[in-house]
């Protein structure tokens, strides 16, 4: 199970989305205010509920080593989840900074964190996990028309 390749990327597609649901992802300095806005996947119900997905989804995934198909298929929607919570990501980001200057403050400096792009490792690890598994089953098939 562990020595699967695919299980090490899933591994740490999940590990990776743990540390982005921990970390802030975006900081915003505002003037006259010493105290930086922070944006995060906590603070915002719908991202968090992404991340969560996406953990589970991966965790879950690890075990289903004999089911190849399901596997798969379960990769595949998790990279479709992990494509969603990076959009989404971006809106609230977006969303979060308008507020801030309609409001009338001024934003001195906007930044995103290194954390805000740990979704696209996100996705780049399950795309890895996805083609390691396709691999399996091809390999599982030539052996089945070789017997």
């Amino acid at each position: 199970m562990i020595q699967r390749i695919q299980s090490l990327y899933l591994l740490l597609a999940a590990a990776a989305c743990t540390a982005a649901l921990s970390f802030n992802i975006w900081k915003a300095t505002l003037s006259g205010n010493p105290n930086p806005v922070t944006v995060n996947a906590s603070s915002n119900y719908l991202l968090f509920v992404l991340y969560i997905i996406i953990i589970l989804l991966s965790v879950v995934t690890i075990f289903l080593f004999k089911k190849r198909k399901l596997q798969f298929r379960l990769t595949i929607f998790n990279i479709l989840f992990a494509i969603a919570a990076l959009a989404y990501q971006y809106v609230v980001v977006q969303n979060t900074a308008n507020k801030l200057s309609q409001g009338g403050t001024t934003i001195v400096s906007a930044s995103y964190l290194p954390a805000s792009f740990l979704p696209i490792v996100v996705i780049i690890l399950l795309f890895l996990a996805a083609r390691g598994i396709y691999k399996d089953e091809k390999l599982i098939k030539s052996l089945d028309r070789l017997r």
